[in-house]
């Protein structure tokens, strides 16, 4: 007796995969991150982030119009702030005229339709590479919620379209929105880091932004008293509720390969859309793997981005998104 029903039959060749695929990848699923650095003529290439670089902001011109040919339409703006210019306070992050905001015009000047997103924390701009300001030795929150807030009005006043807090501090959301909407941005939408976790995975990008946390007597050596235990599992949910209360428009998990579980279950419970990031730690170690030869870097480039898609991701930040964009063309 033969069965009526063979599986296989949907997988016979390449035509009928296609056809019957459940999850497809295109290039308006993914938020391309930016690194940007003071200077002319740059593009330099992170060392721990084989083929991704740092841009001078004549050069992010290129790299801008080079992401919307891909038909890549958004893009997350992080900086590398000079040492001489990072303090406790932050300060250097509410200059009108500072990098963020130049960087902002910069990509609204050449691409106008093109999607800014900005990176909302303290890290690069903190002389201890924390993402909130420290009084006796502990991060203070609610000072430096308001801080986050002062520093979101001015990215909306460059011209930016969300701004992305990416600090864990309690109550920073409402804080950013009432003052967003106290100053008329009321169009100015926010993807809150909602489950960001405390993880080992984001040593390359603190590098690339020379951001980690400083070793001192009497300041935390990590940032786990705010980020979340990677341990916790039903906290990101509420989490991530409190952040659509205070008025997130987009929720974050971070990191994202190892959080698949996180992503589902808040993909399950919430009603805004969902992004996930697949951080500098996950990029670096496809990209050593395959320097070896150990793994098939585009094979194994497509398979962990469509898990993020499958787990329920429905905007996916990854340093790929130009090869994945470019292997699906």
């Amino acid at each position: 007796m033969f069965p009526l029903r063979r599986n296989r039959r949907l997988r016979t060749n390449a035509a009928i995969r296609a056809l019957v695929r459940e999850t497809v990848i295109t290039p308006n699923d993914f938020l391309v991150p930016l690194f940007v650095v003071e200077g002319k003529g740059i593009k330099d290439e992170i060392p721990s982030m084989p083929n991704y670089f740092r841009y001078s902001l004549d050069l992010l011109e290129g790299e801008v119009k080079e992401l919307w040919s891909l038909g890549l339409k958004s893009v997350l703006l992080f900086v590398k702030v000079p040492d001489n210019l990072k303090d406790n306070q932050g300060k250097e992050a509410l200059n009108p005229n500072g990098l963020m905001q130049r960087a902002i015009k910069t990509v609204k000047n050449v691409c106008p339709d093109m999607l800014v997103m900005t990176d909302i924390a303290l890290d690069p701009y903190s002389a201890y590479g924390h993402d909130g300001i420290i009084e006796n030795g502990q991060i203070i929150n609610d000072e430096t919620a308001e801080f986050l807030a002062e520093m979101s009005v001015s990215h909306a006043t460059a011209g930016a379209d969300f701004v992305a807090p990416s600090d864990m501090m309690d109550g920073r959301i409402l804080s950013i929105r009432e003052a967003l909407e106290d100053e008329g941005f009321i169009n100015t939408g926010i993807m809150s880091y909602s489950a960001k976790y405390a993880s080992a995975f984001y040593g390359p990008f603190r590098d690339a932004l020379d951001s980690a946390p400083v070793d001192l007597v009497d300041i935390p050596k990590d940032k786990k008293t705010y980020q979340m235990d990677f341990g916790n599992r039903f906290e990101a949910i509420k989490e991530t509720e409190m952040d659509i209360d205070e008025g997130a428009d987009i929720v974050m998990v971070k990191p994202g390969l190892s959080y698949l579980d996180i992503l589902r279950d808040i993909k399950n419970e919430v009603d805004v859309p969902v992004a996930v990031y697949q951080v500098s730690g996950e990029y670096a170690m496809i990209k050593a793997a395959a320097e070896k030869g150990w793994l098939n870097h585009n094979q194994v480039m497509m398979e962990t981005t469509m898990a993020f898609k499958r787990a329920g991701a429905d905007i996916i930040a990854s340093y790929f998104a130009k090869d994945v964009v470019k292997l699906l063309s």
